[in-house]
């Protein structure tokens, strides 16, 4: 008999400490969130996002900006998608006509999510775990075909990316092959965009809010 005269039996006790651990590990998931492809052959898939605690996903209006103004420019392209996060912009690129899409993430758990998502809805979505200052000029380097880049570094909410807008302008101007033509950063607002970055002059600039795209084309 179970000295707590809270309890009946031991019996009782364990069916309520189970109860109790039962709770406690509801308490601790945390619900899965998706968002959908907008546009395309892939419309309406679901695709999972990874927590908000380690990227940002783009808000529904910006993926739709971007896309509304590569709708004819993908075709014969390829689409690197540099900081990859849940392979959305990938995937969406793809889905509308896009050669071969390539995202990149460092976060691990990000990654894992992208790579879930890219082989439930396109084998021509290629996910790498890495540091995209090291892969994206790895695979321009090695890319035949025209190519599309997008970036979209996360603004501060991970620790040691204050200088991530340093790095990304610095990416580019590096950029020695004349195949990259389009170029895309998705910015937050106060951080302003030069005119021209090495060979790529700034075209059209669009704002929402906190989120400001900045549009490149090669010269």
């Amino acid at each position: 008999m179970c000295k707590n005269p809270a309890y009946q039996s031991v019996k009782d006790f364990l069916n309520s400490y189970k109860e109790k651990e039962k709770k406690k590990s509801n308490a601790k998931k945390v619900p899965k969130i998706y968002t959908s492809i907008e546009s395309g052959i892939y419309k309406g898939k679901k695709i999972l996002l990874p927590s908000l605690d380690t990227t940002r996903s783009t808000k529904s209006i910006v993926k739709s900006c971007v896309f509304n103004v590569l709708r004819f420019s993908l075709q014969d392209k390829v689409f690197i998608e540099a900081f990859g996060g849940s392979a959305l912009m990938a995937l969406e690129a793809r889905s509308n006509g896009c050669l071969k899409s390539y995202a990149i993430e460092k976060d691990k758990k990000a990654y894992e999510i992208a790579s879930k998502n890219a082989s439930s809805i396109d084998r021509n979505t290629i996910c790498f775990h890495d540091d995209t200052f090291k892969k994206t000029p790895q695979i321009i380097q090695n890319s035949q075909e025209d190519i599309i880049l997008y970036l979209d570094p996360p603004f501060d909410i991970r620790e040691g990316f204050f200088d991530i807008y340093e790095k990304t302008l610095k990416l580019i101007e590096n950029i020695q092959n004349s195949n990259v033509k389009i170029i895309i950063i998705e910015h937050h607002s106060t951080f302003k965009t030069p005119a021209k970055i090495q060979n790529y002059e700034k075209n059209k600039e669009r704002n929402f809010g906190s989120t400001t795209l900045s549009f490149y084309s090669f010269i």
